[in-house]
């Protein structure tokens, strides 16, 4: 178990230090030049010289990505371009707002996710399997964008049930967050919700199967029973990793509903920052992406590995 578990942190590893890579090179290659994007058009040769040297552009870029690098680690992540403030006190309170996005729809959407794969496995071929299959191939097909639009005409505009826009802030309660992060929360579980019902439901038909369920068959035991006491236990490992999968897209793809509501997260803080150019504040958020999304799959990836004792022998 110990040398799986250290293979896969090294790897997470590894792959981190390459998106880090990525993210600087990305955000250094970009078109224009950043202390001319800060003064304006008409600042004159000094000041853009002057604004170089104290935000450090002068220095090569190896040695300029590893005091970043560095920083970051340490919990410096410098400040932004745009207010001159330090990026660890905005990325504070909006990844906080993310996660609680994120957290409200998965608690929705993990349950019944499952809970549908299975029963839509007990019911294979059936009325039943049908109906959620096609409701949920509609709802793949279908961009987030497009479904919180809808959402917002009918339960906003139409019905009046929801606010439209979801502008939360520290001083107001628990419930009256949940209130307005209602729409933004269901248009990511509608979007998370199909992809891992499907994978549940084709994980445990998958192991269908295999004889031990044959010859659980042959006892005499109902259908329900065995996928869930036979069946569940052992698709658990496939499970988990779209579970996980998902989890990291409520955090790491709620840009364009962040966008769409309005919502104070982290998603809206890099799209503003994209606009405004404010480089450290895009490469902050960018890693904080990666690193989300990294963390979380080498999570399940250790869960599959408990569950699974299959996993732990090499082949």
């Amino acid at each position: 178990m110990l040398p799986l578990v250290a293979q896969r942190v090294a790897l997470g590893l590894l792959t981190l230090l390459a998106v880090s890579v990525l993210v600087f090179a990305g955000t250094e290659i970009l078109p224009g030049d950043v202390a001319t994007a800060i003064l304006g058009q008409s600042a004159t040769p000094e000041a853009v010289e002057a604004i170089r040297r104290s935000l450090g552009l002068e220095e090569p870029a190896a040695l300029r990505y590893w005091h970043w690098l560095a920083g970051f680690l340490h919990g410096d992540l410098g400040n932004s371009l745009a207010n001159g403030r330090p990026i660890i006190e905005q990325l504070d309170f909006r990844l906080k707002n993310t996660l609680f996005l994120a957290s409200a729809a998965a608690s929705v959407a993990v349950p019944l996710s499952v809970g549908l794969g299975i029963l839509a496995a007990i019911n294979q071929n059936g009325s039943f399997d049908r109906i959620v299959n096609i409701v949920s191939l509609s709802a793949i097909s279908l961009p987030e964008f497009f479904i919180g639009y809808v959402l917002i005409l009918l339960l906003a505009v139409k019905l009046d049930w929801f606010p439209s826009l979801s502008a939360i802030s520290p001083e107001m309660s628990f419930g009256e967050r949940l209130y307005d992060i209602a729409l933004p929360a269901a248009t990511l579980t509608l979007v998370v919700l199909a992809h891992m019902m499907r994978m549940t439901r084709a994980a445990i038909i998958g192991v269908m199967s295999h004889p031990f369920i044959e010859m659980a068959f042959l006892k005499g035991l109902p259908r329900w029973r065995i996928i869930v006491q036979h069946a569940l236990p052992n698709a658990l490992a496939p499970i988990i990793n779209v579970v996980a999968i998902n989890l990291a897209y409520l955090v790491v793809g709620v840009i364009v509903v962040e966008v769409v509501f309005v919502y104070p997260g982290i998603g809206q803080l890099m799209v503003d920052a994209v606009s405004k150019r404010d480089v450290p504040v895009v490469q902050a958020c960018g890693l904080i992406f990666a690193g989300t999304y990294v963390g979380l799959n080498l999570l399940a990836d250790i869960l599959a590995i408990l569950s699974n004792p299959l996993l732990r022998v090499p082949k």
